[in-house]
């Protein structure tokens, strides 16, 4: 039988990007996006991946083209 999990849209979103290959997480924790942080702060260090709670949304975006740039599978997540 297959395995079925049952999760928030932000959790979805942060579990589908790590199944994607996601390694790196660069943000800054804001309403409505807040629970994707929370999954990626969790999660990536257990597959050896990093995350990054940056200053702002400017600082989230910057990190995660600049590992995106050196070949890492990269995301932010933002209110808007």
């Amino acid at each position: 039988m297959p395995k079925v999990a049952f999760w928030q849209g932000n959790a979805a979103v942060a579990m589908g990007a790590l199944a994607a290959g996601c390694r790196f997480f660069g943000g800054y924790p804001i309403t409505p996006s807040s629970e994707i942080a929370e999954v990626m702060a969790e999660e990536l260090p257990k597959i050896g991946g990093k995350f990054i709670q940056m200053e702002d949304e400017i600082g989230g975006i910057a990190s995660a083209i600049g590992a995106s740039i050196s070949g890492v599978k990269a995301m932010t997540a933002t209110s808007g």
